[in-house]
């Protein structure tokens, strides 16, 4: 096939679901415009330009893909998804209170476990947003741009799982993407995120 322009597109979108549903992925029709700001405003999250692209394309909806036209009308999803959207939070606090987990930045660590994570969730408040896309995969919502990398986020041990959108979909479902689809040899940096996933990151207690 001949080349596709940078980043994400229709044309880029439709071939990923395409090789997605090869590999037994199944989708539902894509969100409306409508739909896209209701969900956002609901679940107060920001989808970057290349998700949301992607989602109004096709909606995702087997296995452990987020169902969010679902969301709005079930309160079982509902609940499911806020869940997925509180798992990195849950997970940083998890590690704080079993595995001694604190960052330097956050000064002195008081005595009290609930006073840790106080503290941790008012920081975790101020870093960029994390939004679920399969499983534990998340993808930065800033910054609002496209080509940010999908983490693999369980407690405190986040990595790179692809450099962009593409690239997570090529790793996570194996897939064997056409030339024309080249997604970036580094992972755009991301601000906080990126301390855990160049292991700079100082937590007292290692």
């Amino acid at each position: 096939m001949g080349a596709l322009e940078a980043g994400m597109n229709k044309q880029t979108a439709r071939i990923l679901i395409n090789l997605l549903e090869k590999s037994g992925v199944h989708f539902a029709k894509g969100l409306s415009n409508e739909e896209v700001i209701t969900v956002q405003h609901h679940f107060n999250v920001k989808f970057p330009p290349d998700l949301r692209l992607f989602l109004q394309t096709a909606l995702p909806i087997s296995g452990k893909f987020i169902n969010w036209r679902a969301g709005l009308s079930s309160t079982v999803k509902e609940k499911q998804i806020i869940e997925r959207i509180n798992w990195p939070l849950e997970g940083l606090l998890f590690d704080i209170e079993n595995n001694e987990f604190w960052m330097a930045d956050w000064g002195d660590k008081p005595d009290s476990v609930e006073q840790q994570k106080e503290i941790a969730e008012q920081h975790y408040r101020q870093w960029p947003k994390l939004i679920p896309i399969y499983s534990h995969r998340y993808i930065p919502s800033v910054p609002y741009e496209e080509g940010n990398p999908v983490l693999s986020v369980y407690q405190t041990d986040i990595i790179y799982y692809g450099n962009d959108l593409a690239a997570y979909f090529k790793n996570e479902f194996r897939l064997t993407l056409p030339e024309g689809i080249k997604p970036p040899d580094e992972p755009k940096k991301i601000d906080f995120w990126g301390y855990f996933l160049d292991g700079t990151i100082f937590r007292i207690g290692d």
